[in-house]
């Protein structure tokens, strides 16, 4: 297969490449752009203009013309119109309805002004079972459309009220604000599972996940994390009742394979690790041979691995003496992606910090926050990206 041409080309000292600008009657006006040090540079910029164009082009359609598609509708909408209304987090995630929910899914290119309760139903029908949310979400989503739809004029009503609704289970997410976040950290920075909240509510890892943590996983020259196992609770069953005899703490494999990750880590954790590798030695100095040592970060006084309600027993003490909503350390997950989302960071970014074995899965635990007034934007000063990704 042959390769594509590059849109760049050099000319008189510097890399160029061609522009289109649609006018105000619609017309196109043709240019070059250049002073770009190098091909790639110049590529960028190319993709940027073409988008311009694009969006233009399709704002200029849906203006001028009543005889436009649902699809290009929809997308002027999300990016012309919907977008400049709302918060980062429900901009993306509703982006992701559109761009990976519906128009997959949208075989026919349908006008606007032809659609009605039996494609919808159709479409709805398709895009369902992607994920639990998937047909609620893509619902609501083209209610908020279409009701744009008829105020505009492009279409006498609204037919997704006609449709089938889809329900979903609510998952329930506490997400605290700037203000509380700092005062949460004040009073957890006294307790003794302060680097483990640390690492939930600015790593987002799972509780296995941090329980399972070793000194030797985190790489102070390169500052990053590596995930490679959990520490889990194995039942042991009576033989023929099926009865639990009781739960064995076990060393296993991360939950998914895309678990398997590698984290960028803030200076504030790394100084706490150093910090509990302190108190580690001490401990061995003081229990001699009676101290089992496994290299564990987050450890029970003999250096075995504490038992896996025991994060969350404390998150809750803490909680309790302070006057903050009830947190688990899956609370602490979902702040961290929320804060993530607020931040505008990708949504297919955010699945594989998580380690989520398919971006469905994110989406799927963190579309209520399209609703959610609750905004910590600008709370992290750095990125938190995937290490050895820009």
């Amino acid at each position: 297969m042959a390769k594509n041409k590059s849109p760049a080309f050099y000319e008189a000292g510097s890399w160029y490449h061609r522009i289109k600008v649609l006018q105000e009657d619609g017309t196109t006006k043709y240019s070059k752009k250049g002073g770009f040090a190098t091909a790639k540079d110049a590529e960028e910029s190319y993709k940027s203009y073409e988008k311009q164009y694009q969006d233009a082009y399709r704002a200029y359609h849906i203006r001028s013309s009543r005889d436009f598609t649902l699809k290009d509708y929809l997308i002027y909408w999300l990016e012309n119109v919907f977008s400049r209304r709302v918060e980062n987090s429900t901009k993306m995630l509703s982006g992701y309805v559109l761009y990976d929910l519906l128009l997959p899914q949208m075989v026919q290119d349908v006008k606007l002004k032809q659609v009605n309760v039996e494609y919808l139903d159709a479409l709805l029908e398709k895009v369902a079972p992607v994920c639990k949310s998937a047909g609620n979400k893509s619902r609501e989503l083209l209610n908020m459309a279409l009701k744009g739809a008829v105020v505009q004029g492009y279409i006498p009503y609204n037919p997704v009220p006609s449709t089938k609704p889809y329900k979903r289970s609510k998952v329930k997410i506490i997400v605290l604000n700037k203000e509380e976040i700092r005062h949460f950290l004040e009073y957890a920075s006294e307790n003794n599972w302060y680097l483990e909240i640390l690492l939930g509510l600015f790593m987002g890892l799972r509780k296995g996940e941090i329980l399972g943590l070793k000194f030797d996983d985190f790489d102070t020259t390169s500052h990053t994390l590596t995930i490679s196992r959990q520490i889990t609770a194995n039942p042991l069953v009576e033989k023929g009742s099926g009865k639990v005899l009781k739960y064995r703490i076990v060393e296993k494999e991360p939950k998914t394979e895309n678990s398997y990750r590698t984290l960028r880590v803030p200076e504030a954790i790394l100084e706490q690790v150093q910090e509990r590798k302190k108190e580690v030695e001490e401990q061995k100095k003081k229990l001699g041979k009676d101290y089992i040592d496994r290299n564990y970060v987050s450890c029970s006084g003999n250096g075995l691995p504490h038992s896996t309600s025991a994060f969350n027993n404390a998150l809750t003490k803490l909680c309790k003496r302070n006057g903050f909503p009830h947190l688990t350390v899956h609370s602490l997950r979902h702040m961290y992606a929320s804060i993530l989302l607020e931040q505008g960071v990708p949504l297919v970014k955010i699945s594989a910090l998580l380690g989520h074995s398919s971006i469905h899965t994110t989406f799927e635990f963190y579309c209520e926050t399209m609703n959610d007034e609750a905004s910590i934007r600008d709370f992290m000063n750095m990125k938190f990206v995937p290490g050895g990704e820009a």
